[in-house]
């Protein structure tokens, strides 16, 4: 009888060993995300934690979950380079190793696998135009851009001293980039990149890297441009940025400039790229909170929820920067450690939750079908997509004014999402400063 209780329970060991296997770290989320579902939350480590950064993401992933966010984006894990260095993350000096001030690579993978618990995807800053000065691959001098001289030399025309450019004829090193993505992706278990500073890669260079990523097998991956070239989408991408509707929300919201213009550069945007492929928008990202927090840029906390509303809810592709949630009211330098209050403003933070949460419930609001109504101060337009009808006012002043409501929808009894009530909607719709409704047929 021992012998066989012994054999029973080793292999409820075993089984209990495999489901440990299968719940840890090479885990993969059930699916990835349809790139119009995607719900983007970028990571600074450096506003975190001042050492050990990963292991406090760790404990706010159900926080982050709890936006709605479906991909978590974190920007440059890699060891920064010493020479000529003004500690920016983007100054690469090794491309398979994580800085050893966020923590360790085992326990960057053990985060990508408790991301992936949660359902939540994980793609990675790459920094493919250029190294730091210290990096291994300098003393392959035909791998970097030189001058009449012969010597290595920053990307031209940028103002980056700290970085050397890498040079995109040499066959050698595009190999040994692509080997160190694929790295990432096999023996980490990411599912994509955000590409920094793809506008200065060739394309030719793209092309050959995505090909080769999307053919391991059983990874799909979601890949991110930083740029606004038209061939990122044939070169494979996904999804690139949405530089000129940030312009566009700028003269609207700041410089008065009619709402209807975010109508027609959302247009001339996905009028460009192909059907299926999606500009990722936003109101702040690393870049832009470096210069001024959102909170200011946009009058105050609520003139930054209109301009979120307006990025989001017009044509998808959301993006929460880490630290916006919760109002931070000034500008981020990424290059050192900046604390942020994550108990701060909770009402903000509430209400970022609520509109990511009617964002993914109801798909007309992220992919319907976009019917826009004219007034130079309200952006008024509905979304349908053949199983409801959303009607979204954003008022885009700083003063309260009065909007027509659609002949469709005037008189009607609408469902207010945000509030869960039900009113008639009148001839006209007033609204404070900034204010914005979210109306259900």
């Amino acid at each position: 009888m021992k012998k066989y209780v012994c054999i029973i329970s080793l292999l409820c060991l075993l089984v209990a060993c495999a489901g440990n296997k299968q719940n840890g770290t090479a885990k993969k989320p059930a699916a990835l995300p349809a790139v119009e579902d995607v719900v983007m939350y970028q990571v600074n480590l450096r506003v975190f934690a001042p050492e050990k950064s990963l292991r406090a993401v760790e404990s706010r992933l159900d926080s982050i979950q709890a936006l709605g966010i479906n991909v978590v984006w974190f920007m440059p894990l890699n060891e920064v380079g010493q020479e000529k260095s003004v500690n920016s993350p983007y100054c690469v000096k090794d491309y398979k190793s994580v800085n050893p001030e966020f923590g360790t690579l085992d326990e960057f993978k053990g985060l990508v696998g408790a991301c992936h618990q949660k359902g939540m995807s994980v793609i990675i800053d790459w920094v493919a135009n250029h190294t730091s000065w210290d990096n291994a691959w300098i003393a392959n001098k035909a791998w970097y851009t030189q001058d009449a001289a012969g010597n290595i030399i920053s990307p031209a025309g940028t103002g980056w001293n700290d970085v050397a450019d890498l040079d995109f004829d040499n066959q050698e090193m595009r190999l040994a980039m692509i080997d160190a993505m694929k790295f990432w992706v096999t023996e980490i278990g990411i599912d994509g990149f955000r590409c920094d500073a793809a506008d200065f890669v060739p394309f030719d260079f793209w092309k050959q890297a995505l090909d080769s990523l999307r053919a391991i097998p059983e990874h799909p991956l979601l890949m991110l441009a930083e740029g606004k070239r038209r061939d990122h989408f044939d070169a494979g991408f996904d999804m690139n940025y949405s530089w000129d509707f940030l312009e566009t929300l700028r003269d609207v919201l700041v410089k008065e400039a009619p709402a209807t213009a975010l109508f027609h550069t959302d247009k001339a945007e996905y009028d460009t790229i192909p059907v299926g492929k999606v500009k990722l928008r936003f109101t702040t990202n690393h870049d832009e909170a470096a210069k001024m927090s959102p909170v200011k840029e946009f009058e105050d906390a609520r003139g930054s929820m209109a301009a979120f509303v307006l990025t989001t809810y017009l044509h998808g592709g959301a993006l929460i920067y880490g630290s916006q949630e919760v109002g931070y009211p000034e500008a981020i330098n990424f290059f050192t450690y900046v604390p942020v209050d994550w108990t701060a403003n909770g009402d903000l933070y509430q209400e970022y939750q609520r509109l990511m949460a009617l964002y993914n419930e109801y798909p007309a609001i992220r992919k319907g079908e976009m019917k826009p109504f004219a007034n130079a101060d309200v952006l008024l337009f509905e979304k349908q997509d053949g199983k409801g009808r959303v009607l979204v006012a954003v008022n885009v002043r700083n003063r309260e004014v009065s909007v027509a409501l659609p002949q469709e929808w005037s008189g009607h009894v609408s469902k207010d999402l945000y509030s869960g009530s039900e009113q008639k909607l009148e001839t006209e719709l007033n609204l404070p400063a900034y204010q914005y409704r979210i109306f259900k047929f």
